[in-house]
């Protein structure tokens, strides 16, 4: 490849012979350089500072495999070296990376100060620190997913080799660039489209609807692609709710074997809820589109990125990912498509507001002609009642439903929701505002969740993520307990409880058992806290439906009044409203020069697209599935 010969001839001109560099390899969009005296590369930290910036990508160093310790042999050095304090977890060695997956409660303490344990590490046994943070409380998915990324390391380094062959096959030409729609456009759900030039072909997003009544609703448009799937060069995730992640598995059983670019707390979380999607719809008697393989090969391929890491994914490419503050991990994407030709931000779901949980939504960006944005709540009647007054309204109900015996059901997304809400109860509780004879119970996966929020601390709100580092988390706060499906009955029958529980829409999970259970008792109160997605039985109840049909455990079916106090509060959405929207794209720097609306229904995207168009003066559409648009 003539990329990787200039990507030597560099390294040549930086570093001297006696570094003893055994072999360059470009690994996806970075560079891993191996190395015979790795000493003096940490002896001269500017060497791997001049190569970064002069060839603009991530470059790592690591040991030549003669250098490398028996693992054996090196685990005990490895916890010589390392602090007890530290707490180690889990120590594995992966060899085709030269690398030492270290996982502990206390990453800085392997790292050291001024990287000084790391480089003793490496010094002594060859075999370079890669640190994982342990979560606080015990996470099996977390656990799994590391194991078989370890697991599948040399398949990992080829599939990052083929990825670096497509990315640097040659030099990004002129071309024209097109979007098209495959799903979420005048919709909350699947949302998918493909942006394509010349010589690349990617998608953004690939989710479901759960909340479809039909299978043609479900899924995006994937058939009105003209092209075999293995085609594509690149799926790019903004995070991991099932309308964004959930068919991505599908299309590695349909053959796609490329690259999904996403953060790393998206992948975790990604895989948890395509795991449980399997799972409901196992014991519903329902055929899952695709199978618990699909979605371990789906991990092998994720290349996981921070926000604000800049990466070449094509020839014609660049991506980076910007905090869009909607749940742990997500993102904004901008794409730098040819030398300049064209800037997109697709803004993904977004919060232009307060929440507990995250720190404000990236708005900067270094060039922007076309914004693709969320119109979940684009209508000018949608205005959220302010934070503050929300959790006032919460507080209230909690109060007056606990006073006459009764239990709270809030229905929550176990990504994200779960988690705010977790933090404005345990708030309440600190502060002494509710009885402490009051339960509180987490059922569903809101437990795994949490954990893997403690796992990824530094994307989490400065307040947050100082009390997580304290081993002081409020997701593992004595306040909650996790429940079990054989205790729903003695809860709700016992009273004075608040119940957070999956999913959020009453889809399935949980959330519809204990609402099987509490429907009828008016003394009983279900808060919604979440977008409830047209179809769905929560938004079904949300309307004012007073009855449904409700299947025994004998098959026989009887009728399920709805007696129970019902709230909607909609000032702890992750999602921005109207007024949040406009703030958002006044405030974006640089203005984009076009305007599309996505994920919203479609009176409210066609609305939203108008008033940008009179507001700001910018071209705006409201396109619908199918639509291609041309952008250069």
């Amino acid at each position: 490849m003539d990329y990787l010969k200039e990507v030597k001839e560099t390294i040549g001109n930086i570093v001297p012979r006696e570094a003893q560099v055994s072999s360059v390899e470009l690994e996806g969009p970075e560079i891993a350089i191996y190395t015979k005296n790795p000493r003096i590369f940490h002896e001269n930290e500017e060497f791997v500072r001049n190569i970064a910036y002069q060839l603009k990508k991530k470059v790592n160093i690591r040991s030549d495999k003669s250098l490398l310790l028996d693992p054996k042999e090196a685990e005990a050095k490895i916890r010589a070296i390392v602090p007890q304090d530290a707490q180690i977890s889990d120590i594995q060695f992966s060899e085709p990376f030269s690398e030492v997956v270290i996982e502990c409660i206390k990453p800085g303490l392997v790292i050291g100060k001024g990287g000084m344990t790391s480089k003793e590490i490496i010094i002594n046994t060859g075999w370079t620190p890669k640190i994982y943070r342990a979560p606080t409380s015990p996470s099996e998915i977390l656990r799994g997913i590391r194991h078989h990324l370890n697991k599948y390391a040399s398949e990992r380094k080829k599939i990052l080799q083929d990825t670096a062959k497509k990315i640097y096959s040659e030099k990004a030409q002129e071309s024209w660039i097109r979007l098209t729609a495959l799903g979420g456009f005048r919709q909350v759900g699947r949302s998918c489209m493909m942006v394509e030039t010349r010589r690349t072909k990617i998608l953004m997003d690939c989710g479901i609807n759960v909340a479809a009544q039909t299978p043609e609703d479900s899924f995006p448009y994937l058939d009105a692609i003209r092209f075999p799937i293995n085609e594509l060069d690149a799926v790019v995730l903004s995070h991991a709710h099932m309308d964004h992640s959930g068919f991505i598995p599908y299309l590695f059983k349909l053959g796609y074997r490329g690259p999904v670019y996403c953060t790393e707390p998206t992948r975790d979380l990604a895989a948890l809820l395509l795991f449980d999607y399997i799972d409901i719809l196992a014991k519903e008697n329902k055929e899952a589109p695709y199978s618990e393989r699909d979605v371990k090969e789906m991990l092998k391929y994720c290349i996981t990125r921070d926000y604000r890491e800049v990466t070449d994914i094509a020839a014609d490419m660049r991506l980076t990912f910007h905090n869009a503050s909607h749940i742990l991990g997500s993102a904004s994407v901008h794409l730098h498509i040819g030398e300049g030709a064209h800037n997109l931000v697709y803004s993904a779901d977004i919060k232009y507001g307060f929440t507990r949980l995250f720190n404000n939504v990236d708005i900067n960006y270094p060039r922007l002609e076309t914004l693709i944005v969320e119109s979940t709540y684009g209508h000018m009647n949608d205005i959220q009642t302010p934070r503050e007054e929300s959790e006032a309204m919460f507080l209230k109900i909690v109060q007056e439903t606990v006073k006459n015996g009764g239990c709270i059901l809030i229905p929550s997304f176990a990504v994200g929701r779960a988690q705010e809400m977790q933090l404005v109860i345990e708030n309440f509780y600190r502060k002494g505002l509710i009885d402490p004879d009051t339960k509180v119970y987490i059922d569903g996966m809101t437990k795994e969740s949490s954990a893997i929020h403690t796992a990824y601390p530094e994307y989490l709100r400065n307040a947050v993520q100082k009390r997580v580092l304290q081993n002081d988390s409020p997701f593992t706060s004595d306040v909650f307990q996790v429940a079990k499906p054989e205790d729903r009955d003695s809860i709700v029958a016992n009273g004075k409880a608040i119940v957070l529980a999956s999913s959020g829409m009453l889809t399935g999970g949980a959330s519809v058992q204990y609402f099987y259970r509490m429907a009828e008792n008016p003394i009983n109160t279900m808060v919604f806290v979440g977008y409830q997605g047209e179809g769905s039985l929560g938004r079904k109840v949300q309307s004012g439906l007073k009855s449904i049909p409700m299947t025994m455990e004998d098959g026989r079916t009887r009728k399920l009044n709805i007696n129970m106090r019902l709230e909607t509060l909609d000032g702890f959405s992750g999602h921005s409203d109207r007024k949040q929207l406009m703030a958002y794209v006044r405030n974006l720097k640089p203005k984009p020069k076009r305007i599309l609306t996505d994920h919203g229904e479609a009176s409210k995207t066609i609305e939203l697209a108008k008033f940008f168009s009179s507001k700001f003066g910018i071209s705006s559409q409201s396109i619908r599935n199918l639509d291609s648009v041309r952008l250069r």
